[in-house]
Protein backbone atom coordinates (compact mmCIF):
# COMPACT_ATOMS: atom_id res chain seq x y z
CA UNK A 1 0.00 0.00 0.00
CA UNK A 2 1.29 3.46 -0.91
CA UNK A 3 0.75 5.78 2.04
CA UNK A 4 0.14 9.53 1.66
CA UNK A 5 3.28 11.56 2.28
CA UNK A 6 2.01 13.01 5.55
CA UNK A 7 1.44 9.56 7.11
CA UNK A 8 4.55 8.23 8.79
CA UNK A 9 5.18 4.47 8.90
CA UNK A 10 4.94 4.69 12.70
CA UNK A 11 1.51 6.33 12.58
CA UNK A 12 0.28 3.79 10.04
CA UNK A 13 1.57 0.93 12.19
CA UNK A 14 -0.38 2.22 15.19
CA UNK A 15 -3.54 2.66 13.13
CA UNK A 16 -3.34 -0.63 11.22
CA UNK A 17 -2.67 -2.71 14.33
CA UNK A 18 -5.98 -1.57 15.82
CA UNK A 19 -7.88 -1.44 12.52
CA UNK A 20 -7.26 -5.11 11.79
CA UNK A 21 -9.19 -6.08 14.92
CA UNK A 22 -12.39 -4.08 14.32
CA UNK A 23 -15.48 -4.34 12.13
CA UNK A 24 -16.08 -1.45 9.73
CA UNK A 25 -16.89 1.36 9.47
CA UNK A 26 -14.88 3.22 12.11
CA UNK A 27 -12.45 6.06 12.60
CA UNK A 28 -9.02 5.64 14.18
CA UNK A 29 -7.60 8.78 15.82
CA UNK A 30 -3.86 8.99 16.42
CA UNK A 31 -3.39 11.22 19.47
CA UNK A 32 0.34 11.56 18.93
CA UNK A 33 -0.35 13.20 15.58
CA UNK A 34 -2.60 15.75 17.29
CA UNK A 35 0.06 16.42 19.91
CA UNK A 36 2.64 17.15 17.20
CA UNK A 37 0.23 19.39 15.29
CA UNK A 38 -0.54 21.41 18.42
CA UNK A 39 3.14 21.86 19.25
CA UNK A 40 3.85 22.89 15.67
CA UNK A 41 1.09 25.50 15.90
CA UNK A 42 2.18 27.09 19.18
CA UNK A 43 5.85 27.02 18.20
CA UNK A 44 5.03 28.68 14.88
CA UNK A 45 2.59 31.30 16.14
CA UNK A 46 4.44 32.06 19.36
CA UNK A 47 2.46 35.28 19.85
CA UNK A 48 -1.01 33.71 19.54
CA UNK A 49 -3.42 31.87 21.80
CA UNK A 50 -4.93 28.65 20.48
CA UNK A 51 -8.65 28.03 20.98
CA UNK A 52 -9.42 24.56 19.63
CA UNK A 53 -12.68 24.46 17.64
CA UNK A 54 -14.34 21.55 19.45
CA UNK A 55 -16.86 20.99 16.66
CA UNK A 56 -14.10 19.57 14.45
CA UNK A 57 -13.75 16.49 16.65
CA UNK A 58 -15.41 16.45 20.08
CA UNK A 59 -13.91 13.14 21.23
CA UNK A 60 -13.22 13.20 24.97
CA UNK A 61 -9.72 11.86 24.38
CA UNK A 62 -8.95 14.73 22.00
CA UNK A 63 -10.29 17.33 24.43
CA UNK A 64 -8.35 15.78 27.32
CA UNK A 65 -5.09 15.82 25.37
CA UNK A 66 -5.44 19.43 24.24
CA UNK A 67 -6.52 20.53 27.72
CA UNK A 68 -3.38 18.94 29.12
CA UNK A 69 -1.24 20.71 26.50
CA UNK A 70 -2.68 24.08 27.55
CA UNK A 71 -5.09 24.75 24.70
CA UNK A 72 -8.08 27.02 25.10
CA UNK A 73 -11.41 26.13 23.50
CA UNK A 74 -13.83 27.63 20.98
CA UNK A 75 -17.27 26.39 22.02
CA UNK A 76 -20.46 26.39 19.94
CA UNK A 77 -23.12 25.06 22.34
CA UNK A 78 -23.98 24.32 25.96
CA UNK A 79 -23.42 20.63 25.25
CA UNK A 80 -19.84 21.31 24.13
CA UNK A 81 -19.32 23.59 27.11
CA UNK A 82 -20.33 20.89 29.60
CA UNK A 83 -18.11 18.39 27.84
CA UNK A 84 -15.04 20.62 28.02
CA UNK A 85 -15.68 21.68 31.62
CA UNK A 86 -15.72 18.02 32.65
CA UNK A 87 -12.05 17.90 31.69
CA UNK A 88 -11.14 20.52 34.27
CA UNK A 89 -10.86 23.40 31.80
CA UNK A 90 -11.41 26.76 33.49
CA UNK A 91 -13.96 29.20 32.13
CA UNK A 92 -11.14 31.65 31.38
CA UNK A 93 -9.99 29.21 28.67
CA UNK A 94 -13.33 29.24 26.85
CA UNK A 95 -14.93 31.42 24.19
CA UNK A 96 -18.56 31.18 23.08
CA UNK A 97 -17.77 31.47 19.40
CA UNK A 98 -21.20 30.85 17.90
CA UNK A 99 -22.91 34.04 16.72
CA UNK A 100 -26.29 32.24 16.52
CA UNK A 101 -27.38 31.45 20.07
CA UNK A 102 -30.40 31.47 22.35
CA UNK A 103 -30.63 33.96 25.18
CA UNK A 104 -30.86 31.15 27.73
CA UNK A 105 -27.65 29.62 26.35
CA UNK A 106 -25.86 32.94 26.79
CA UNK A 107 -27.04 32.98 30.39
CA UNK A 108 -25.86 29.37 30.86
CA UNK A 109 -22.35 30.27 29.67
CA UNK A 110 -22.32 33.39 31.85
CA UNK A 111 -23.38 31.39 34.92
CA UNK A 112 -20.50 28.99 34.26
CA UNK A 113 -18.07 31.92 34.32
CA UNK A 114 -17.47 32.44 30.59
CA UNK A 115 -16.86 36.11 29.76
CA UNK A 116 -15.83 36.06 26.08
CA UNK A 117 -18.61 36.04 23.46
CA UNK A 118 -18.77 36.34 19.67
CA UNK A 119 -21.49 38.39 17.98
CA UNK A 120 -22.41 39.77 14.57
CA UNK A 121 -25.87 41.29 15.02
CA UNK A 122 -27.72 43.82 17.17
CA UNK A 123 -30.29 41.30 18.40
CA UNK A 124 -27.59 38.91 19.62
CA UNK A 125 -25.62 41.76 21.19
CA UNK A 126 -28.64 42.89 23.18
CA UNK A 127 -29.17 39.32 24.37
CA UNK A 128 -25.56 39.22 25.57
CA UNK A 129 -26.01 42.50 27.41
CA UNK A 130 -29.15 41.17 29.12
CA UNK A 131 -27.88 37.68 29.99
CA UNK A 132 -24.11 38.20 30.40
CA UNK A 133 -23.67 41.74 31.73
CA UNK A 134 -20.14 43.11 31.52
CA UNK A 135 -19.00 40.44 29.05
CA UNK A 136 -16.19 40.99 26.58
CA UNK A 137 -17.44 40.75 23.02
CA UNK A 138 -15.72 40.31 19.71
CA UNK A 139 -17.49 41.09 16.47
CA UNK A 140 -17.25 38.80 13.48
CA UNK A 141 -16.90 40.50 10.11
CA UNK A 142 -17.53 39.14 6.65
CA UNK A 143 -14.48 38.27 4.55
CA UNK A 144 -13.93 38.14 0.82
CA UNK A 145 -11.86 35.62 -1.09
CA UNK A 146 -13.36 32.47 0.41
CA UNK A 147 -13.29 30.84 -3.03
CA UNK A 148 -9.78 29.72 -2.12
CA UNK A 149 -11.29 27.57 0.63
CA UNK A 150 -12.45 24.02 -0.02
CA UNK A 151 -15.20 24.54 2.59
CA UNK A 152 -16.24 28.24 2.45
CA UNK A 153 -17.81 29.88 5.51
CA UNK A 154 -19.01 33.16 4.03
CA UNK A 155 -22.49 34.76 3.98
CA UNK A 156 -24.07 33.00 6.97
CA UNK A 157 -21.72 34.47 9.58
CA UNK A 158 -20.36 37.96 10.06
CA UNK A 159 -21.40 41.53 9.32
CA UNK A 160 -19.97 44.29 7.15
CA UNK A 161 -17.35 46.67 8.59
CA UNK A 162 -19.83 49.54 9.02
CA UNK A 163 -22.07 47.38 11.18
CA UNK A 164 -19.05 46.13 13.13
CA UNK A 165 -18.32 49.73 14.11
CA UNK A 166 -21.95 50.31 15.07
CA UNK A 167 -22.02 47.14 17.19
CA UNK A 168 -18.85 48.08 19.04
CA UNK A 169 -20.31 51.48 19.93
CA UNK A 170 -23.59 49.89 21.00
CA UNK A 171 -21.74 47.32 23.09
CA UNK A 172 -20.13 50.08 25.11
CA UNK A 173 -23.49 51.79 25.57
CA UNK A 174 -24.96 48.50 26.84
CA UNK A 175 -22.23 48.05 29.44
CA UNK A 176 -20.30 45.41 27.55
CA UNK A 177 -16.60 45.57 26.69
CA UNK A 178 -15.97 45.87 22.93
CA UNK A 179 -12.87 43.69 22.95
CA UNK A 180 -11.99 42.62 19.44
CA UNK A 181 -12.82 41.68 15.88
CA UNK A 182 -12.91 38.19 14.41
CA UNK A 183 -13.00 36.75 10.92
CA UNK A 184 -12.81 33.35 9.25
CA UNK A 185 -11.25 33.04 5.81
CA UNK A 186 -12.90 29.68 5.11
CA UNK A 187 -12.01 26.14 6.11
CA UNK A 188 -9.13 24.47 4.26
CA UNK A 189 -8.04 27.82 2.87
CA UNK A 190 -5.29 27.43 0.29
CA UNK A 191 -4.94 31.11 -0.66
CA UNK A 192 -2.83 32.74 2.05
CA UNK A 193 -3.39 36.24 0.62
CA UNK A 194 -6.98 36.12 1.91
CA UNK A 195 -5.59 36.68 5.42
CA UNK A 196 -3.91 39.86 4.16
CA UNK A 197 -7.22 41.39 3.08
CA UNK A 198 -8.99 40.31 6.26
CA UNK A 199 -6.30 41.74 8.56
CA UNK A 200 -6.29 45.01 6.59
CA UNK A 201 -10.07 45.24 7.07
CA UNK A 202 -9.64 44.76 10.82
CA UNK A 203 -7.05 47.55 10.89
CA UNK A 204 -9.51 49.97 9.28
CA UNK A 205 -12.18 49.09 11.86
CA UNK A 206 -9.72 49.42 14.76
CA UNK A 207 -8.51 52.82 13.57
CA UNK A 208 -12.00 54.18 13.03
CA UNK A 209 -13.20 53.04 16.45
CA UNK A 210 -10.17 54.62 18.14
CA UNK A 211 -10.24 57.91 16.24
CA UNK A 212 -13.99 58.55 16.08
CA UNK A 213 -15.28 56.92 19.26
CA UNK A 214 -12.30 56.49 21.56
CA UNK A 215 -12.76 52.72 21.62
CA UNK A 216 -9.52 50.75 21.65
CA UNK A 217 -9.93 47.18 20.48
CA UNK A 218 -7.44 44.74 22.00
CA UNK A 219 -7.92 41.44 20.21
CA UNK A 220 -7.95 39.93 16.71
CA UNK A 221 -9.50 36.48 16.38
CA UNK A 222 -8.29 35.05 13.07
CA UNK A 223 -10.46 31.94 13.27
CA UNK A 224 -9.30 28.78 11.57
CA UNK A 225 -8.63 27.99 7.93
CA UNK A 226 -5.28 26.23 8.13
CA UNK A 227 -5.33 23.09 6.00
CA UNK A 228 -5.19 19.36 6.55
CA UNK A 229 -3.48 17.08 4.02
CA UNK A 230 -6.09 16.30 1.36
CA UNK A 231 -5.51 15.68 -2.34
CA UNK A 232 -5.29 19.31 -3.40
CA UNK A 233 -1.92 20.90 -2.81
CA UNK A 234 -1.43 23.49 -0.07
CA UNK A 235 1.52 25.54 1.10
CA UNK A 236 3.72 24.26 3.90
CA UNK A 237 2.62 25.27 7.39
CA UNK A 238 5.76 27.39 7.80
CA UNK A 239 4.66 29.50 4.83
CA UNK A 240 1.32 30.24 6.51
CA UNK A 241 3.18 31.31 9.65
CA UNK A 242 5.64 33.56 7.80
CA UNK A 243 3.05 35.26 5.59
CA UNK A 244 0.35 35.81 8.22
CA UNK A 245 2.93 37.14 10.66
CA UNK A 246 4.14 39.54 7.97
CA UNK A 247 0.58 40.71 7.26
CA UNK A 248 0.01 41.43 10.94
CA UNK A 249 3.26 43.35 11.28
CA UNK A 250 2.62 45.42 8.14
CA UNK A 251 -0.74 46.61 9.45
CA UNK A 252 -0.20 46.73 13.21
CA UNK A 253 3.58 46.98 13.67
CA UNK A 254 4.61 46.24 17.25
CA UNK A 255 1.22 47.17 18.70
CA UNK A 256 0.40 45.00 21.72
CA UNK A 257 -2.58 42.90 20.66
CA UNK A 258 -4.08 39.62 21.75
CA UNK A 259 -4.13 37.27 18.75
CA UNK A 260 -6.44 34.25 18.80
CA UNK A 261 -6.41 31.25 16.47
CA UNK A 262 -9.28 28.77 16.31
CA UNK A 263 -7.88 25.71 14.54
CA UNK A 264 -9.99 22.60 14.10
CA UNK A 265 -9.28 20.82 10.84
CA UNK A 266 -5.55 21.54 10.88
CA UNK A 267 -5.17 20.14 14.40
CA UNK A 268 -7.11 16.89 14.12
CA UNK A 269 -7.68 16.20 10.41
CA UNK A 270 -4.46 14.34 9.66
CA UNK A 271 -4.80 12.29 12.85
CA UNK A 272 -7.76 10.31 11.51
CA UNK A 273 -8.03 7.27 9.26
CA UNK A 274 -11.57 6.20 8.41
CA UNK A 275 -11.73 2.49 7.65
CA UNK A 276 -14.60 1.22 5.52
CA UNK A 277 -15.52 -1.91 3.58
CA UNK A 278 -16.58 -2.35 -0.02
CA UNK A 279 -20.18 -3.52 0.08
CA UNK A 280 -20.80 -3.90 -3.65
CA UNK A 281 -19.22 -3.24 -7.04
CA UNK A 282 -21.46 -2.95 -10.07
CA UNK A 283 -22.02 -1.47 -13.52
CA UNK A 284 -25.33 -0.07 -14.74
CA UNK A 285 -25.25 -2.09 -17.98
CA UNK A 286 -23.08 -4.69 -19.66
CA UNK A 287 -21.47 -1.97 -21.77
CA UNK A 288 -21.21 0.73 -19.07
CA UNK A 289 -17.80 2.28 -18.72
CA UNK A 290 -18.42 3.45 -15.17
CA UNK A 291 -17.81 1.08 -12.29
CA UNK A 292 -19.73 1.92 -9.12
CA UNK A 293 -18.06 1.13 -5.80
CA UNK A 294 -20.38 1.19 -2.79
CA UNK A 295 -18.76 1.62 0.61
CA UNK A 296 -20.30 0.99 4.04
CA UNK A 297 -19.56 4.62 4.87
CA UNK A 298 -21.01 7.57 2.99
CA UNK A 299 -22.32 11.11 3.28
CA UNK A 300 -24.63 10.33 6.20
CA UNK A 301 -22.22 8.41 8.41
CA UNK A 302 -18.97 10.30 8.25
CA UNK A 303 -18.28 11.74 4.81
CA UNK A 304 -20.65 14.72 4.66
CA UNK A 305 -17.78 16.97 3.56
CA UNK A 306 -17.79 15.18 0.22
CA UNK A 307 -20.93 17.27 -0.41
CA UNK A 308 -20.38 18.92 -3.79
CA UNK A 309 -17.12 16.94 -3.77
CA UNK A 310 -15.60 19.75 -1.70
CA UNK A 311 -13.12 17.74 0.34
CA UNK A 312 -11.12 15.08 -1.48
CA UNK A 313 -9.51 12.62 0.89
CA UNK A 314 -6.44 10.49 0.12
CA UNK A 315 -7.74 6.96 -0.39
CA UNK A 316 -5.98 3.59 -0.33
CA UNK A 317 -6.81 -0.11 -0.50
CA UNK A 318 -5.00 -3.33 0.37
CA UNK A 319 -4.79 -4.04 -3.39
CA UNK A 320 -2.89 -0.91 -4.39
CA UNK A 321 0.00 -2.99 -5.75
CA UNK A 322 -2.30 -3.98 -8.61
CA UNK A 323 -1.29 -1.78 -11.57
CA UNK A 324 -4.51 -2.53 -13.48
CA UNK A 325 -6.75 0.27 -12.34
CA UNK A 326 -9.93 2.00 -13.43
CA UNK A 327 -11.75 5.19 -12.53
CA UNK A 328 -14.79 4.62 -10.34
CA UNK A 329 -17.83 6.36 -8.91
CA UNK A 330 -17.78 6.15 -5.13
CA UNK A 331 -21.09 5.95 -3.28
CA UNK A 332 -22.37 5.22 0.22
CA UNK A 333 -24.64 2.47 1.54
CA UNK A 334 -27.90 4.30 2.26
CA UNK A 335 -31.18 4.36 0.35
CA UNK A 336 -30.71 7.99 -0.64
CA UNK A 337 -29.63 9.07 -4.11
CA UNK A 338 -27.69 11.99 -2.59
CA UNK A 339 -25.36 9.48 -0.96
CA UNK A 340 -22.75 9.63 -3.71
CA UNK A 341 -19.36 10.93 -2.61
CA UNK A 342 -17.51 11.27 -5.90
CA UNK A 343 -19.08 11.12 -9.34
CA UNK A 344 -17.41 13.99 -11.19
CA UNK A 345 -14.01 13.61 -9.56
CA UNK A 346 -12.89 10.06 -10.32
CA UNK A 347 -10.65 8.01 -8.05
CA UNK A 348 -8.69 5.30 -9.83
CA UNK A 349 -8.99 2.01 -7.93
CA UNK A 350 -7.61 -1.50 -8.66
CA UNK A 351 -9.63 -3.65 -11.04
CA UNK A 352 -9.10 -6.53 -8.62
CA UNK A 353 -11.07 -4.71 -5.90
CA UNK A 354 -13.81 -6.93 -4.47
CA UNK A 355 -16.70 -6.81 -2.03
CA UNK A 356 -15.31 -7.20 1.46
CA UNK A 357 -12.07 -5.32 0.70
CA UNK A 358 -11.19 -2.38 2.88
CA UNK A 359 -10.92 1.27 1.89
CA UNK A 360 -8.72 3.58 3.99
CA UNK A 361 -9.73 7.25 3.95
CA UNK A 362 -6.84 9.34 5.25
CA UNK A 363 -6.99 12.78 6.92
CA UNK A 364 -10.50 12.11 8.19
CA UNK A 365 -9.98 13.18 11.80
CA UNK A 366 -12.05 16.35 11.39
CA UNK A 367 -15.79 16.70 10.74
CA UNK A 368 -16.48 12.98 10.37
CA UNK A 369 -17.75 11.59 13.68
CA UNK A 370 -19.20 15.00 14.58
CA UNK A 371 -21.22 15.13 11.34
CA UNK A 372 -22.34 11.49 11.41
CA UNK A 373 -26.11 10.91 11.52
CA UNK A 374 -27.71 9.21 14.51
CA UNK A 375 -29.81 6.54 12.79
CA UNK A 376 -30.42 7.33 9.14
CA UNK A 377 -31.49 4.11 7.39
CA UNK A 378 -30.76 2.35 10.66
CA UNK A 379 -27.02 2.94 10.39
CA UNK A 380 -25.51 3.81 13.78
CA UNK A 381 -23.23 6.77 14.39
CA UNK A 382 -19.64 6.34 13.22
CA UNK A 383 -17.54 4.54 15.82
CA UNK A 384 -14.12 5.80 16.74
CA UNK A 385 -11.07 4.44 18.51
CA UNK A 386 -7.92 6.19 19.69
CA UNK A 387 -4.32 5.05 19.56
Amino acid sequence: MKLPEHISPEQWQRVKKLADTQDTPFLVIDLENIRQKYLQLVQGFTYAQVYYAVKANPADEVIALLAELGSKFDIASTYELDKVLRHGVGSDRISFGNTIKKARDIRYFHDKGVTLFATDSEADLRNIAAEAPGARIYIRVLTEGSEGADWPLSRKFGCNPEMAVELAVLARELGLEPYGISFHVGSQQRDIDVWDGAIAKVKVIFDRLQQEFGIRMRMINMGGGFPASYLQKTNEFETYVEEITRFLHEDFGDEALEIILEPGRSLVGDAGVLVSEVVLISRKSSSALERWVYSDVGKFNGLIETLDEAIKYPLATDRDDDTDREEVILAGPTCDSVDIMYENYRYSLPLSLQSGDRLYWFSTGAYTTSYSSIEFNGFPPLKYYVV
